[in-house]
């Protein structure tokens, strides 16, 4: 590790919101006690459990492209019974825990009057359930078929992490970035620390042999609008401060977007920087998340959407899908329509993979619009982005925090202080998304021909949102 960094517990444990303006209690208040640390204790894995990350590899290697859902419930009898349908469902399947809104925002005080009030949270508070009760929904379902992964959302993840390893688990994702910009206003540069100190502790609470494993969240950032170039640089930066702090098994994300043949190229440059600048002795994985914009309302638009994302993981070499349902645009979906759109996905997965593996090609309507030029350009322009970061510091934390105070990285519409806010996006003329301006960021604005036009007034931009929803549905 080439920095020392500030003690983390000082600045992520329990500390309240930098946007609520509550003084912080001082560090000896908040001191856990004896019985907490002894009770905290990472729980023994199953003998045959296999790490998060060897799981997946394992699946690859057998032709399986692994499906995930994005599932979470407050009552752990519920929980228990999600992951339990997930473990059976008809597909290579890993089970997820969601966490709630209250959890990643630390705000655990509301989270425990929630749960003594017997409300309803949108997602598991793992926290503040006792850990007896959360080993309890996890005993029996944990095993060598079915690792699971915790999924948070938090800027300040300390506290979620001990939970995670206390509890017997080894997989979570997010990152300094990805959990930070979208979701508030902690400074990056706490978010920095505090995923740091996170990455660092998860490293040291999960025993050999197994591997403890994140996933960067940078390849979904704000879920739309956002130029391939640039979700493929962050996850790959992410993928690097993870293993600059000592997690030895990663995944790198990327979410779909609006172009199926701008998305297969994004993951394939996604792939090749991952073997150009992560260490070799890392193990590795590619994740996809199904469009994570505006959502087909009909059942047959999301069907369709979810279809085309398991095909452009298996032509583009990921392995592992983040799906989503039928239901997304209305309400949180129940188990059932989580098993449904799994075993949907998985299904289309191995139709999709064959005998042979499909080749990259375009889909209806885009003959003629894969050239080999076009095929470098989001290549070209992440490893204009990383190169530009990782010139600023040797460590990474840095680094980043160094690219976004002068705005070499600027993701577009995000309003977090500590983006620039100068970058803008825009879809051309055949629905592939480019820069229309670029602010300090070391790529050029694109020369779009035809009815796209540079900048997008806000009708436009209310129309972008909807179009790849509008296109499914219609």
């Amino acid at each position: 590790m080439s920095v020392r960094w500030r003690r983390a517990d000082e600045l992520c444990a329990d500390q309240p919101r930098a946007d609520q303006g509550s003084a912080a209690q001082p560090h000896a208040a908040r001191r856990p006690r004896a019985d907490q640390l002894a009770a905290e204790r990472p729980a023994p894995a199953p003998p045959s459990a296999p790490s998060f990350g060897a799981f997946v590899a394992a699946a690859s290697a057998a032709g399986h492209l692994v499906v995930q859902p994005r599932m979470g419930f407050s009552d752990p009898a519920v929980m228990r019974l999600g992951l339990q349908r997930t473990k059976y469902a008809a597909a290579r399947a890993v089970g997820t825990i969601t966490l709630d809104s209250y959890t990643r925002l630390g705000e655990h005080a509301a989270a425990r009057r929630a749960l003594a009030a017997g409300d309803r949270l949108n997602g598991y508070p793992i926290v503040d359930h006792r850990l007896q009760d959360t080993r309890a929904m996890l005993d029996g379902i944990v095993d060598a078929t079915f690792p699971v992964q915790v999924r948070h959302g938090s800027a300040r993840p300390e506290r979620i992490i001990r939970a995670v390893a206390a509890a017997g688990l080894d997989a979570t994702e997010g990152g300094p970035v990805s959990y930070c910009l979208p979701y508030g206003r902690t400074p990056l540069s706490e978010s920095i620390d505090c995923w740091a100190r996170s990455c660092e502790l998860l490293a040291d609470l999960v025993p050999p042999p197994r591997l403890p494993h994140v996933e960067t969240f940078g390849g979904c950032l704000l879920g739309q609008l956002c130029p391939p170039g640039l979700l493929v640089a962050l996850s790959l930066l992410e993928g690097l401060f993870f293993t600059q702090h000592g997690i030895a098994s990663v995944s790198l994300s990327y979410a779909q977007q609006t172009d199926p043949v701008q998305d297969e190229h994004a993951i394939r440059a996604l792939r090749r920087l991952a073997a150009e600048f992560l260490p070799p002795e890392v193990d590795l994985h590619v994740v996809v998340y199904t469009y994570m914009g505006v959502f087909p309302a009909s059942d047959r638009g999301a069907r369709r959407l979810l279809e085309e994302s398991a095909r452009l993981a298996v032509r583009a070499g990921a392995q592992r899908l983040i799906v989503k349902t039928a239901a997304e645009s209305r309400r949180i979906p129940t188990i059932e329509e989580n098993v449904r759109a799994l075993e949907w996905a998985g299904a289309t997965a191995a139709a999709e993979a064959g005998p042979v593996p499909a080749p990259a090609r375009p889909v209806d309507g885009d003959a003629g619009r894969d050239d080999p030029d076009d095929a470098h350009a989001v290549y070209d322009e992440a490893r204009a982005f990383v190169e530009a970061v990782l010139d600023l510091d040797a460590d990474v934390g840095r680094a980043l925090l160094a690219a976004f105070g002068r705005g070499y990285l600027d993701v577009p519409y995000c309003l977090h202080p500590d983006n620039a806010g100068r970058s803008r996006s825009t879809l051309d003329g055949g629905g592939r998304l480019r820069w229309s301006a670029v602010g300090a960021m070391p790529v050029r604005p694109a020369r779009i021909p035809g009815p796209g036009r540079p900048e997008m007034s806000s009708d436009q931009l209310l129309k972008a949102l909807r179009a790849v929803a509008d296109k499914f549905d219609h």
